[in-house]
């Protein structure tokens, strides 16, 4: 459609600028000339591809048609029959975007953390017995599961990147609702080996494709308010989950309570897959319940406010290998796998609470209450970074001291005294969870370029079920203490945690000061931001003006890309 749409337009001036470009806008201050070739050539300028962090934005670069963002035929087609976004516009906007996307997506990640914490609620409702497992083997199905969340990571985030984001999502919920399906028919430790395996593998890649989505209509500004209200999804999950668990524990049925547990999450999972096929966005340009004007206005406050692609279906080698030169890649993938050695504590919490002598009918309560306390440990997350922004890492800091004081009081209180305990046992959870919603949304904020977003999305997350992998077995021995899995989580996950996430700050505010320096200059000379998608229609080469977020460059290459903090 792009291909008719510069036949038309074929006689313009590359003077033109394009409706979506804002004048007053400040960072629409230099004129790149980068040229997106529409032709049939699928090689990537060597100038481009090997950029490097200190290079700007290449004099006369050609860059293959397929690199240019998804959403560029519509604001080329559309964008000069849309005027400026009005409050009352924009109120009506968002409110859609938090209905249809923000709902959608919080279900689905809901129902996610139901699916794979059935194992740790299996175990309330008489798995073990049925199945003849012991704590060992328990651990080792944990692992398992995340053993798989590592290998689906590569071919996970390769789909995302190929296929439609609902073609995508809408298989994935399909194929693990079959998955927790199956678990009923489990009889051994043996019959569970593959079920977890495969369930960690499918599971692997939603929550990059979910975090991608948001970002696709949120500013990042909005994204790190909604991040919290989209996690309270998975950690209020419990109180789901223990209701349901309570409910069974009643039943007189022949038929064990676990396998009806599996039976009413995989099916509400079935249900929600065929709700996702018809309902989920691929992207803002082609989202069903925006008029063709929202589209205009979606992309277009995205663009204003990153300066950056919102989709791509091309995987771009060069910003492969340049997100892993990054060294902020790194950092941001191992503060993940720091904090995630701790994040089989909520799986361990059931067998806990039954050796602090609580009955497993009680259990089910106190899962209920520490959903409740999750929840507003989310709200009160969100309101914190609305009220307060531009300080991601230290509130994600912040949230680690409860963490800290909690776990020296389950290494120190006397055993006997269960309610403090519980107490100290239910609070690590639920504040280092802000932490980690912190930290999720800003791996995908803090880059530019489609691939890069993926890549560094994938490093983030092998290293989060590396971690996992190896949490489940720092409770194999030392019990009911476990001073070595307390330990580990105080210095590690608690401590070194905040440290990583404080020494990105410090790099990216260094960076944004150049950058904002540079732009500064650039507004002096009258530059406005803008590169060239070029065409050979009919033998005549023809140029439409594009603002520089249309070229789906990467934060290195792209300087008026600011860092959100």
């Amino acid at each position: 459609m792009l291909r008719a749409y510069l036949r038309m337009h074929r006689r313009r001036q590359d003077h033109f600028r394009p409706p979506h470009c804002i004048q007053d806008c400040p960072l629409h201050h230099s004129c790149t000339s980068i040229r997106i070739k529409m032709s049939d050539e699928k090689q990537v300028d060597p100038k481009v591809a090997n950029a490097s962090s200190s290079s700007s934005l290449n004099e006369g670069a050609v860059i293959s048609g397929r690199a240019a963002d998804e959403t560029l035929d519509l604001i080329e087609k559309h964008g000069h029959e849309v005027g400026e976004l009005t409050p009352e516009k924009k109120k009506k906007l968002k409110r859609k975007i938090y209905i249809h996307v923000l709902l959608l997506v919080t279900f689905i990640d809901f129902m996610l953390y139901v699916d794979k914490s059935t194992l740790g609620q299996a175990t309330l409702l008489g798995l073990f017995k049925d199945t003849g497992l012991n704590n060992s083997e328990y651990n080792n199905l944990n692992s398992l599961f995340y053993t798989g969340y590592i290998i689906g990571q590569i071919p996970g985030q390769l789909l995302i990147q190929k296929l439609p984001l609902r073609t995508f999502i809408s298989g994935i919920i399909f194929t693990w609702a079959v998955i927790v399906l199956l678990h009923c028919v489990a009889q051994s430790y043996g019959a569970l080996i593959p079920l977890r395996f495969f369930l960690g593998f499918v599971e692997s890649a939603v929550i990059p494709a979910l975090e991608i989505t948001m970002a696709m209509f949120f500013t990042p500004e909005e994204l790190h308010q909604v991040q919290p209200l989209f996690y309270t999804s998975c950690i209020g999950s419990p109180m789901f989950t223990g209701l349901v668990s309570y409910g069974l524990l009643y039943s007189k049925a022949s038929t064990s309570p676990w396998k009806f547990f599996m039976i009413i999450t995989g099916g509400i999972s079935l249900v929600l897959s065929v709700i996702t096929w018809f309902w989920y966005p691929n992207n803002p340009a082609t989202a069903w319940f925006l008029t063709t004007e929202q589209k205009v206005h979606t992309i277009r406050r995205i663009h204003e406010t990153t300066r950056s692609s919102i989709e791509q279906k091309t995987f771009k080698r060069h910003q492969f290998y340049e997100c892993l030169k990054d060294p902020i890649s790194w950092l941001f993938a191992f503060s993940g796998f720091t904090l995630m050695l701790a994040n089989n504590l909520p799986y361990q919490q059931s067998l806990l609470f039954l050796d602090l002598g609580v009955s497993p009918l009680g259990s089910t309560l106190v899962w209920v209450a520490s959903g409740g306390f999750a929840i507003l440990a989310c709200i009160t997350a969100s309101l914190l970074i609305r009220f307060f922004p531009g300080h991601s890492a230290w509130w994600a800091a912040i949230w680690c001291v409860p963490c800290i004081a909690s776990s020296i009081g389950m290494v120190t209180i006397p055993w006997g005294n269960t309610i403090p305990m519980l107490a100290c046992l239910l609070l690590p959870p639920n504040c280092f969870a802000q932490t980690w919603i912190i930290s999720v949304g800003w791996v995908s904020s803090s880059c530019a370029g489609h691939t890069k977003r993926l890549t560094r999305n994938a490093m983030f997350m092998v290293l989060y079920g590396i971690s996992n992998i190896i949490s489940p077995q720092l409770w194999k021995t030392g019990g009911p203490r476990y001073y070595p899995a307390w330990i580990v989580q105080i210095v590690a996950s608690f401590t070194l945690t905040p440290i990583l996430l404080l020494t990105i700050r410090f790099i990216l505010s260094k960076r944004n000061k150049e950058r904002r320096q540079w732009i500064a200059e650039q507004e002096a000379l009258g530059n406005h931001g803008e590169g060239y998608v070029e065409q050979v229609v009919d033998g005549e080469a023809v140029k439409v003006k594009v603002d520089v977020s249309m070229l789906d460059l990467t934060d290195l290459e792209n300087k008026y890309f600011l860092y959100p903090l």
